[in-house]
């Protein structure tokens, strides 16, 4: 307790200089609380780094022994402060697991269940901290905190709003009936969008979702829902000339604000690409070279694993491709085709550890990406050259982003799936990779040209700022 007030009495007067340099009516004191996952702590802390360059205060609530995990992206560190939690244990976890990352795709409800139980410690927290406002995802209890402490809540979700827009507003029956794959089928009354088509495997994933249990006895959905009805505002990542129809679409839904916050670009690292990836990428032509990365969570069946890698094969290109084991296997060169290595030799790379992606997709020499479309990994290929091959894993709302990519903005080209099983060949791998790489290609060129206009429009002066200067002016707004 006496620290977090020495916390509080050292920022007063860096705040009030900040202010008055950035004609801030006042600095903001925000505290972050994201789901317990990599792909949520990650991008809540890129905004939070947006939000501190305004001189905003921040205080991130993180599992304690996640910290190290993310130090090196704290690029304000007189202004982000991170505040340890301890995540309780719960049967059936083993010891020390605090993220998704830190188990099975199995057991990833237990840990929303532990989430939890730390309701205390972040009442504790909030109750001493008290800042102006609380950004979250998935902890529906936490606006009822908020507002007996008088704090305003925001549910910041790293979902696109295109999903949401999508399912969001659809009943969990249907006249009284429980809904079927066809009352998927098209989207609710008033989307915005009507292009989107979606396959038997995907309506099944949604329907899925509806019944799935996320922690403690709840529903995901419910968690969303009821986090959405009792918080002040609902945000998302996003900018209005991309996502704004279907943020007004769901501001009339929910009959509350909704934000974006931009497309929250990647600031440049600190640190440089390791020599053995330079020295290994310096060897091939410019724009040659195949980058694929499926994600620090959920690994693939081992025949999807093998197929995704035959694939690339398959192209003929050289390729450096970051993946986990598949289920079952300890290793990566366990789990690899027969006779791969030996075939792939000198012009291919297979990797099971973390990697600096965002410094591979700078290299020239890339010219492919293929993505598991998380929101993160999709933007860090967007602001550079290489083109983008979407793979969304089977069962994930990652399957949304590809389709605004693929469908809507037509800035990639997507990996094609069985209809009803959802499963992807070496072939359909390879025809995609292809597709994006030949210059004479007619969708090649039309995506490529649609990438290089998209590119230039995030990068272009003023964009991201002038996005999160107005939505901080509509915090202002709620408080």
């Amino acid at each position: 307790m006496y620290k977090i007030f020495l916390i509080h009495q050292n920022y007063s007067s860096h705040f009030n200089s900040v202010a008055a340099a950035m004609d801030l009516p006042y600095p903001l004191h925000i505290a972050m609380f994201p789901w317990f996952a990599m792909g949520h702590f990650t991008p809540y802390l890129h905004f939070s780094n947006k939000l501190a360059i305004r001189g905003h205060k921040i205080s991130f609530f993180i599992p304690k022994n996640t910290i190290n995990k993310l130090q090196h992206l704290n690029l304000h560190p007189n202004l982000i402060t991170f505040f340890p939690i301890t995540v309780p244990h719960v049967d059936g976890l083993q010891h020390g697991a605090e993220t998704s990352s830190d188990v099975p795709f199995s057991l990833v409800p237990l840990i929303a269940t532990a989430m939890d139980q730390t309701e205390k410690q972040i009442e504790f927290l909030l109750r001493e901290l008290k800042p102006d406002i609380v950004f979250f995802d998935f902890q529906y209890w936490l606006p009822n905190i908020a507002r007996n402490l008088g704090i305003k809540s925001l549910q910041y979700m790293i979902l696109s709003p295109l999903l949401q827009a999508y399912v969001g507003n659809i009943p969990r029956k249907s006249q009284g009936k429980v809904l079927t794959e066809f009352d998927l089928m098209k989207p609710p009354s008033g989307f915005p969008d009507s292009c989107i088509k979606l396959h038997s495997h995907e309506l099944r994933f949604l329907l899925s979702t509806r019944k799935l249990e996320f922690g403690s006895g709840v529903l995901l959905l419910d968690r969303i829902d009821t986090g959405t009805e009792f918080a002040d505002a609902v945000a998302f990542k996003g900018c209005k000339e991309i996502d704004g129809s279907y943020a007004d679409y769901l501001q009339t839904v929910y009959g509350k604000p909704v934000l974006l916050s931009g497309p929250l670009l990647p600031e440049p690292p600190k640190t440089t690409l390791e020599e053995k990836w330079v020295s290994w990428l310096n060897g091939f032509k410019h724009g040659s070279v195949i980058f694929c990365a499926y994600g620090s969570e959920g690994p693939l069946e081992t025949n999807q694993f093998q197929e995704l890698l035959l694939g690339i094969e398959l192209t003929g290109f050289p390729f450096l491709a970051a993946l986990k084991p598949p289920i079952g296997f300890d290793s990566i060169e366990e789990a690899l085709p027969e006779g791969f290595n030996e075939r792939v030799k000198g012009k291919g790379i297979v990797y099971g550890s973390w990697i600096q992606q965002q410094l591979i997709l700078e290299h020239p020499s890339v010219g492919c990406f293929i993505t598991h479309c998380g929101s993160s990994s999709i933007t860090e290929g967007l602001v550079n050259t290489c083109q983008l091959v979407l793979l969304s894993r089977v069962g994930s709302d990652h399957i949304f982003n590809a389709i605004m990519m693929s469908k809507i903005l037509k800035v990639g080209v997507e990996v094609e799936k069985g209809e009803e099983d959802g499963l992807f060949t070496k072939e359909s791998v390879c025809k995609a990779v292809r597709i994006v790489m030949d210059d004479e290609n007619e969708v090649g060129r039309e995506v490529r040209a649609n990438h290089d206009k998209m590119k230039n429009f995030l990068l272009s002066n003023n964009l991201e700022s002038s996005c999160v200067d107005s939505f901080c002016q509509k915090l202002y707004d709620l408080l």
